[in-house]
């Protein structure tokens, strides 16, 4: 008889005192294979896999607004046995840990079967408010799916998750989420430069939290292999499970398909307009790393816009091509569905149903985009005539002088809007952005004022009260993100054992929109000395 994922009542419990539910591995066909090998998989949606143990783990950060959401207690020792759990070392009743399988496409390339490399899933656990969780350790070593790889992840990359999820989830950006970060006691070897200087390294585990962990190469790799009859049997526990409205509502499966590919590109479409809202670039937009929930999944070489440019990337891999720079996200996320839609045709012969996605992808995105960019500037909404030229002719601007997007959107509430207001009256609240010392000049300073002026007349045309537009600026324009320097910063100090660095950095990044007197150094452009620093800008997918 199966076990149902315990339900907590009357506050929060242990970890190891949790029974969790086996509902994904019940439902779908396993690898029949049981030896930890790597290997081609087929018809299957997963194997079974324990994660390799650790030496010493030990507790490193533990994200306390989450464990509360999940009626968790915090490890109260190092030597806790949640500890233990959360490093791969031993399991909680109803775990049956497992690795999925996966394809997808890399870099605008089919690249075959992918899966589950270093990430086993250990199962699902319901919230005090009955909502279904899977906890998965990334960095629990070694899975069919590993291909050349050891399983393993270093502290940098492990860290960088971490953070990042957090941070994600307190901006308001749909998103995957990160219980805790353990050291593993062991090193890890990576050439993080892949230029032949291989380096050991510490590793870590980060448990990862999400209602599923679905990606639309789950579905892609099965379409590839001609395996139908799984795919059908994937896409109905997908609806099932995570789209319970539309499993009772339609009445046939195509439509149901239909129904779920559209709500996915709505909300990927609400993902992505998040992402432009932050100056968020995820460098590596590859199917696989693509949420059916539309959350923000798989934080590799991630990056924050700090100069304003729409063709940076923080993937190094990616550095010719720039296919996954922060401008281009909007059409990569409709290239990846589109990729989803050719996958599910054969559960859904009329492609006109799949295309009725799409369109609602880009619809969403473009509504969601401009909303959230009417509140970035104070406006009602964009809907005047010139409102589309005049943030094109923004976007300009901050390209034309090297300026922090972060720092300048957020001062644009600071800016005097009175008809009276000129000069240096206007530009002074936005000189912190700037990264030239003397700030723009000449024709770049002529070009911002002229900017200014149309944008305090466009502020005064909608005649919101001041404190309304003020308030609505600073709710959709944080004070503070997880830039790739001030990360690297917490991983040097980890690296030496200290975590007071990264303790500090995450209180900050749970208030991103809020002044935080005394924490100022969080909030500011990025420093020269970061500017070509491994890590502090551009990354590798080394991990």
């Amino acid at each position: 008889m199966a076990m149902e994922a315990a339900t907590p009542q009357g506050g929060p419990t242990r970890l190891e005192d949790r029974v969790f539910d086996d509902g994904f591995v019940r439902a779908l066909p396993a690898d029949p294979v049981l030896e930890n090998r790597v290997r081609a998989v087929s018809n299957a949606a997963f194997s079974f896999v324990t994660p390799t143990p650790v030496a010493a783990p030990r507790l490193l950060a533990w994200c306390e607004p989450l464990a509360e959401s999940l009626g968790l207690m915090a490890p109260r020792a190092a030597d806790d046995p949640a500890v233990q759990i959360l490093a791969g070392n031993r399991l909680a009743a109803g775990m049956r840990p497992y690795a999925a399988r996966y394809g997808g496409h890399q870099f605008g390339h089919w690249a075959g079967q992918l899966g589950d490399g270093r990430a086993i899933t250990l199962g699902e656990m319901r919230d005090p408010a009955g909502q279904s969780w899977e906890l998965q350790l990334k960095g629990a070593g070694r899975t069919p799916y590993s291909r050349n790889a050891d399983g393993r992840a270093v502290l940098r990359s492990s860290l960088r998750e971490f953070l990042c999820s957090e941070a994600m989830f307190h901006l308001g950006v749909p998103t995957t989420r990160a219980l805790s970060l353990v050291a593993s006691g062991e090193g890890v070897v990576r050439d993080m430069f892949y230029d032949g200087r291989p380096r050991s390294e510490p590793g870590a585990i980060v448990c990862r939290a999400a209602p599923s962990f679905l990606r639309f190469g789950n579905f892609e790799i099965l379409a590839a292999r001609e395996e139908s009859g799984l795919l059908a049997q994937l896409a109905e526990h997908a609806i099932a499970h995570h789209f319970p409205d539309i499993a009772t509502e339609s009445a046939s499966r195509e439509e149901r398909v239909a129904r779920w590919f559209t709500e996915v590109c709505r909300r990927t479409g609400v993902m992505i307009a998040h992402w432009m809202r932050v100056g968020f670039v995820h460098g590596v937009m590859n199917t696989d790393n693509m949420s059916i929930l539309g959350l923000t999944i798989d934080y590799g070489p991630y990056g924050w816009l700090e100069p304003f440019d729409p063709m940076w990337t923080p993937n190094t891999t990616d550095a010719e091509g720039r296919r996954y720079c922060f401008g281009a996200q909007p059409q990569i996320a409709q290239w990846n569905l589109a990729r989803l839609a050719g996958a599910l045709l054969p559960l859904v012969p009329d492609q006109s149903a799949l295309e009725a996605g799409l369109d609602l992808y880009r619809e969403t995105f473009q509504n969601s985009y401009r909303r959230m960019y009417a509140d970035k500037l104070g406006f009602v909404a964009l809907d005047r005539d010139d409102d589309d030229a005049l943030l094109g002719d923004l976007f300009s601007t901050l390209d034309a002088a090297e300026t922090d997007m972060t720092l300048l959107f957020r001062a644009l509430a600071a800016v005097p809007i009175s008809a009276e207001a000129a000069g240096e009256d206007l530009l002074a609240p936005l000189r912190p952005a700037f990264y030239a010392p003397e700030g723009p000049r000449d024709a770049v300073a002529a070009e911002w004022l002229g900017w200014l002026r149309r944008f305090t007349a466009r502020v005064r045309a909608d005649a919101r009260p001041h404190e309304l537009r003020l308030a609505t600026m600073n709710r959709a324009n944080p004070c503070y993100v997880p830039r790739n320097w001030l990360a690297q910063q917490a991983i040097d100090a980890a690296e030496q054992g200290d975590t007071r660095e990264l303790e500090l950095l995450i209180s900050v990044l749970q208030r991103p929109y809020d002044e935080q007197p005394g924490r100022e150094r969080f909030g500011v452009r990025r420093p020269d000395w970061a500017r070509d620093r491994p890590g502090c800008s551009a990354l590798s997918c080394s991990s």
